[in-house]
């Protein structure tokens, strides 16, 4: 059987081949290890993540001799390496293709799915996503940053665009947008503080969440808006999802409401966002991620003294990244065993 894998900056070929190798796949492997900006600093290989995410796995330079080794692949493995349409119908025995992180805008979805092979991912920083999400309601909510950061530059200060709202988060409700993996995890830390939580998410039912030990009110998305004092987004970016957090939903936010985001800024739209800022329509918020990264020096956002601003780190911990082919291994280990997972990105 022969296995592709493709390393770059962040993921190692030689990882991505020791745990293939551990993947029961009941025959001889033959593994061929490609690089893709293997040799780049982690810095600037940042502006690779974002080219492909921004604008998918098309017109991206590719592998070096990608489309040679994968006419006979029976398996691709990659982190962030892109897998074009092209690559996909150029390899007629490609029977599986496995992502070790949890974004896919890497790869050709619909050509893969038109081909019948099965797409797995894994959320390879779920946790670390999920209490950076909770840290940043605490930190937006109580002005943590926003005081250390007038403390060191040699200001006492102990008022706060929020004081008129600020409370305890036990006294608030939590809305996630999105109840998948990640806003699962969310989910039950909020429901071991007792806080008062609810959801919105077309392909998840609150008897779903009640099976896992769960639990949450189910509400429609305008509810959510509505009645919620936190706003966490939880989404992938698609077709649907892109712009979804619109200036209609977000107008129906209390003045008192928070919006928190460590998913990604496509499902947001950023004037409506600053209007809201901007206006004081609402208390505040946190951003994890950004139309653009870095921010720009005259950026409105730096100007803002109701949000919270971190650098696209929800996920960075030192093992979150490193660790993510064995946890790929160990989902398609579960998929092969099952033949069923809720991993796989693509029905067919």
């Amino acid at each position: 059987m022969k296995i592709v894998v493709v390393g770059d900056a962040l993921v190692k070929s030689d990882d991505l081949e020791k745990a293939a190798r551990e993947m029961n796949f009941g025959e001889t492997l033959e593994i061929k290890k490609l690089e893709w900006f293997s040799d780049l600093p982690k810095d600037k290989f940042q502006k690779k993540i974002m080219e492909i995410e921004k604008n998918g796995p098309e017109n991206i330079t590719l592998p070096a001799g990608m489309s040679d080794a994968t006419k006979e692949a029976h398996a691709l493995f990659v982190h962030l390496a892109p897998v074009n349409r092209k690559i996909i119908e150029g390899a007629p025995h490609l029977r599986l293709i496995g992502a070790c992180r949890g974004g896919v805008e890497n790869i050709d979805i619909e050509a893969a799915t038109e081909a019948k092979i099965p797409v797995i991912h894994v959320i390879r920083n779920a946790e670390p996503v999920a209490d950076f999400t909770l840290a940043l309601m605490y930190t937006e909510t109580r002005n943590i940053a926003r005081a250390h950061h007038a403390v060191k530059n040699g200001i006492w200060q102990k008022s706060f665009a929020n004081d008129p709202y600020k409370t305890t988060l036990k006294r608030m409700k939590i809305g996630l947008v999105g109840a998948g993996y990640i806003g699962r995890l969310v989910l039950k830390r909020l429901n071991a503080l007792k806080i008062e939580s609810a959801f919105y998410d077309p392909y998840v039912k609150k008897s779903d969440l009640a099976k896992e030990g769960l639990n949450a009110e189910s509400l429609p998305l305008e509810k959510l808006f509505e009645t919620c004092d936190i706003i966490s987004l939880h989404m992938r970016v698609t077709e649907q999802t892109a712009g979804m957090i619109n200036k209609s939903l977000i107008s129906l936010m209390k003045p008192s409401a928070y919006l928190i985001n460590t998913a990604r800024a496509e499902i947001l739209d950023r004037s409506a966002v600053v209007d809201a800022l901007s206006n004081k329509k609402i208390a505040g918020a946190a951003l994890d991620v950004f139309w653009h990264e870095p921010l720009e020096k005259d950026d409105i956002f730096l100007k803002l003294d109701n949000v919270t601003i971190t650098p696209h780190i929800a996920g960075d911990t030192i093992d979150a990244i490193t660790y993510a082919p064995y946890l790929l291994k160990d989902v398609i280990n579960d998929y092969f065993t099952k033949k069923i997972s809720k991993m796989q990105v693509n029905k067919y």
